[in-house]
C-alpha cells in the first residue's frame, strides 16, 4: 500500500509526510509549490512536481506507485482572499478535489481522506459545534470545502472508495522535533502572524474586529496543534484500513480561545510587548467556531497530547527562529 499525499510540501502536509515516514509508510507527496516549499518534503517520501487536478499526471502516478490511499491536502485556505476571489477557491478547492476523485475513482483507490475545515459551520453562536450542527459556511472557502464533502459522499455510494473527512479548526505550532512548520511567508494564522510581529518580521499585527458578541469583543476559537492533527489523520488511515465506514470528524480540543487571548500568550512567551493595531472585521469571519471533539476521541480512540496553547505558540517561535537562521 503506496499513501498519496497531495500538497505535502504545505504546514499540514509536510507533517502528514513526517508521520507516514516515522510509521515506515511508502508515501508519495505531490505538491505544485504555489505555496510550499521542497525542502519541506520529508526525505523518505517520493516527490513528485504536478497538479492534483490534472486526473491523466495523476492516473499516472497512481498506476507507477500502486497507490491505494489518498491523503488530500491541496487547496487555497484564506478566508477573506476567497471573498475577493471566488472563483480561484472554486477551481483549487471545489475543482481540483472533483478531478482528484475521479483519477482515484479509475485507479482503484481503496481509501480518500479529506482536508476539510470548520468553516463549513459559519456563524454558530458561542456553544460548540458537533457533526451534527447544520452547515451553512459564510465564505468561498468554507462552500468550495463543503462542495468536496458532498462529493465525496456521493462518489463513495456509486463506487467502492470509502472516505474520511476532518474538519479542522484553528491549526498551530510546529513539529516538536523541529522537523516542519508552517513556513509560508505572508501566511495569515494569528499565531504565525504574532510569532512573526514579536521576533520583528512585521513591525506590527492587527485584531480585526473587536465588537464580537464574546467575552472580550474579539473572533473566538479553538486551536490544535499540529502533531495532535495529524494523529489524528493517521489514526483516521487506520480506522478505514480495518474496515470501519466513512466518517467525518470534527478535529478540535474543545477549548476556545479570543484572539486577545492569544496575542497575549504570545506576548508572555516571547517576552515581547509588540505593537497590536485594533480594526474592522474582516469579510467572513464568524464571531466563534469551537467544537467538542467527542466523536473523533470515541471512534478513533483520540488523545491529544499537546492541547497547550503556550506549547503552540513556543513551537511556533521556535519554527520562525529557525526559518529566521536558514534564510539568511
Amino acid at each position: 500500500m503506496t499513501v498519496l499525499v497531495t500538497g505535502g510540501g504545505g504546514y499540514i502536509g509536510s507533517h502528514m509526510a513526517l508521520r507516514l515516514g516515522d510509521a515506515g509508510e511508502p508515501t508519495v507527496v505531490l505538491d505544485n509549490f504555489t505555496t510550499g516549499f521542497d525542502w519541506a518534503v520529508d526525505h523518505r517520501a517520493t516527490l513528485v512536481t504536478g497538479d492534483a487536478g490534472d486526473m491523466e499526471f495523476v492516473g499516472g502516478l497512481i498506476a507507477e506507485h500502486g497507490i491505494t490511499e489518498i491523503i488530500h491536502f491541496a487547496g487555497s485556505i484564506v478566508v477573506p482572499e476567497s471573498v475577493t476571489d471566488p472563483l480561484k477557491y472554486y477551481r483549487n478547492n471545489t475543482a481540483t478535489s472533483r478531478n482528484l476523485l475521479e483519477a482515484a475513482v479509475k485507479g482503484g483507490v481503496q481509501r480518500f481522506i479529506f482536508s476539510s475545515t470548520a468553516a463549513v459551520y459559519g456563524m454558530t453562536g458561542l456553544a460548540p459545534v458537533e457533526e451534527t450542527t447544520p452547515l451553512s459556511p459564510m465564505s468561498p472557502y468554507g462552500r468550495s470545502k463543503l462542495m468536496t464533502e458532498w462529493m465525496l459522499a456521493d462518489v463513495a455510494a456509486a463506487h467502492p472508495i470509502k472516505y474520511g473527512v476532518l474538519r479542522y479548526f484553528n491549526v498551530a505550532g510546529a513539529d516538536p522535533k523541529g522537523r516542519s512548520g508552517q513556513s509560508t511567508p505572508l501566511a495569515t494564522h494569528l499565531i504565525k502572524v504574532a510569532a512573526q510581529t514579536a521576533l520583528g518580521q512585521r513591525p506590527k499585527m492587527d485584531i480585526f474586529g473587536t465588537d464580537y458578541p464574546t467575552p472580550d469583543g474579539t473572533c473566538v476559537r479553538d486551536y490544535i496543534h499540529v502533531t495532535d492533527l495529524i494523529e489524528a489523520h493517521k489514526l483516521l488511515l487506520d480506522h478505514l484500513r480495518a474496515g470501519g465506514e466513512s466518517t467525518t470528524l470534527n478535529c478540535a480540543y474543545g477549548q476556545g480561545y479570543s484572539v486577545r487571548q492569544v496575542v497575549d500568550t504570545v506576548k508572555a512567551v516571547s517576552g515581547v510587548d509588540f505593537r497590536v493595531d485594533e480594526g474592522p472585521r474582516r469579510a467572513g469571519d464568524p464571531a466563534s467556531i469551537t467544537a467538542t471533539g467527542e466523536k473523533v476521541r470515541q471512534q478513533l480512540g483520540w488523545v491529544p497530547q499537546h492541547a497547550d496553547l503556550r506549547e503552540m505558540v513556543q513551537t511556533a517561535l521556535d519554527w520562525e527562529r529557525y526559518l529566521q537562521r536558514r534564510n539568511r
